[in-house]
């Protein structure tokens, strides 16, 4: 192989979902990483319900349903376990049709991911290879890597960098990370017991001046521990189980230690770190590679992976000449700053949960309790959806009045035991409570788009006549691209994409 379409640096979750995207395009791609095999230690454990539609969209969800473990919320709890606070969430289903909370093993999602890619003919794995260079060539960039020792290269169209935190694709574009103030040292244990622990079926954040810490079960007989650090503490202080249990006993409570299986105690620094810029010419940086958010809401992975679906389209689109190039520029306009919005909430919840010192405490223990007073708050708190992408190329979002644009269009039941995405599967949709004319029909059916009609009643109507619409148009992944009263006007917005998984 001397030329592929597409290079993607790195098979992560995020390089596994680029890729299976893009072949479901028909997109050829060649994924290099360094590893030979799956990476075996477990870092991410939490999705929501926007990243199950993803997975849904890769035809893995119902495979994930089998490895995962569903979450009912958040505790918030005081160094004596109180409960503060509680956050429940759908363990079931969300308006995605989705749970809202999703806790796994990460070895075993990406061991699906990459199962899932197997499918796909036009894609290309090769384990054991290392990125060394990148260099711009005339139409493309010459991808430079080792295997086996021997090097070799290739000539990519586009180069997609999902090659993680300490990114090789990110320093050959010149781009750094620029910090949003957030440096925590914490241990992480990640344990394996068949004992009953007997506690409440979701994450618990205990809020503790002098041992701030997270409680999660990921799996059937899987536990993660996340436990702040203080000065002069490490990892390794914690290594042995004589020094560990002790800090698991809230949970574990008379459990024998020698039924606790340690699978994992490590130190992470949590951070917080936007890249200054996500692209150079034809080379595009996705996942840790581009963004570090500290892990209170869960989004580390799962920002990668929209990077993923936000992208993969539109290059999709891109190659083979339904899109200009000029397109391209959106992947950046729209995740940078939702990316950098959901870094500094996860920062802020952080801060909120576990900092502050005594009088911190004390403030949590008071105001933490009456949070359900406040109007709209507990909504907040509770509510999956993410903020609105910003106005691009391809969201054309008003200035100065109230749209969907931007927004998530909800995977909702349209009948027949059907959802959404079922029926909209890659292109682009007109969602539309009026029927459209035949003049409109066929401007629909030209552009490459599908029709959806929201009939009275509908969860689609409901969420049209919310955001003061008539009809909507909607990209492949989901997100609202316009929306109005206008439909001639909506019709002519739609457009041109005949890339079809």
């Amino acid at each position: 192989m001397t030329e592929v379409p597409v290079v993607i640096v790195g098979a992560g979750p995020t390089g596994l979902t680029a890729a299976t995207l893009l072949a479901q395009y028909g997109v050829e791609s060649l994924v290099l990483d360094r590893w030979e095999t799956i990476y075996p230690q477990p870092r991410a454990v939490h999705l929501d319900d926007e990243i199950c539609r993803i997975l849904g969209r890769l035809g893995l969800f119902a495979e994930f349903s089998g490895i995962s473990w569903r979450c009912n919320g958040l505790r918030l709890v005081d160094r004596d376990m109180r409960v503060l606070a509680e956050f429940r969430r759908d363990a079931a289903h969300g308006r995605h049709g989705y749970p809202e909370a999703s806790m796994f093993h990460q070895p075993e999602l990406e061991a699906l991911l990459r199962s899932g890619l197997k499918r796909h003919s036009v894609v290309t794995l090769r384990g054991g290879a290392e990125v060394t260079s990148l260099a711009p060539e005339v139409g493309g960039v010459r991808v430079a890597f080792t295997e086996s020792g021997r090097p070799d290269s290739v000539l990519a169209r586009y180069v997609l960098g999902c090659d993680g935190a300490n990114s090789l694709t990110r320093t050959s574009i010149g781009a750094v990370m620029r910090d949003l103030g957030c440096t925590q040292r914490w241990l992480v244990a990640d344990i394996r017991t068949d004992a009953e622990l007997d506690a409440w079926e979701g994450v618990h954040q205990v809020s503790d001046p002098t041992r701030a810490a997270t409680y999660m079960r990921i799996g059937k007989n899987r536990y993660r521990w996340e436990f702040q650090l203080t000065d002069g503490e490490t990892a390794d202080d914690y290594r042995e189980p004589a020094a560990l249990v002790p800090l698991l006993k809230p949970w574990t409570g008379e459990t024998p230690a020698d039924r606790l299986e340690i699978v994992r105690v490590a130190e992470y620094t949590f951070r917080a770190q936007v890249a200054d810029r996500w692209r150079d010419r034809r080379v595009f940086l996705l996942g840790d590679a581009a963004h570090l958010t500290p892990p209170f809401i869960g989004q580390g992975m799962g920002a990668g992976m929209r990077d993923a679906m936000n992208l993969a389209w539109k290059l999709a689109g891109v190659l083979d000449g339904t899109l200009p190039e000029t397109v391209l520029a959106s992947y950046e306009t729209e995740r940078k700053p939702h990316a950098t919005t959901m870094i500094r909430l996860a920062k802020l919840m952080g801060t909120a949960m576990t900092e502050g010192g005594e009088l911190g405490n004390l403030l949590r223990r008071v105001a933490a309790p009456r949070l359900h007073l406040v109007p709209g708050l507990r909504k907040r708190v509770l509510e999956t959806a993410t903020p609105a992408l910003h106005r691009s190329a391809l969201v054309a979002r008003p200035l100065l009045r109230h749209s969907l644009a931007g927004r998530q269009c909800p995977n909702a039941p349209i009948g027949g035991g059907r959802r959404l995405d079922d029926v909209t599967a890659g292109r682009f949709a007109f969602i539309s409570t009026a029927e459209p004319s035949p003049a409109q029909r066929a401007d629909i059916e030209q552009r490459g788009a599908v029709l959806v009609m929201a009939l009275p009643g509908s969860a689609l109507h409901r969420w049209l006549r919310r955001g003061f619409a008539h009809a909507a148009v909607v990209r492949p992944d989901a997100t609202v691209h316009s929306a109005g009263r206008d439909l001639t006007a909506l019709c002519a917005a739609i457009p041109p994409y005949h890339a079809t998984p």
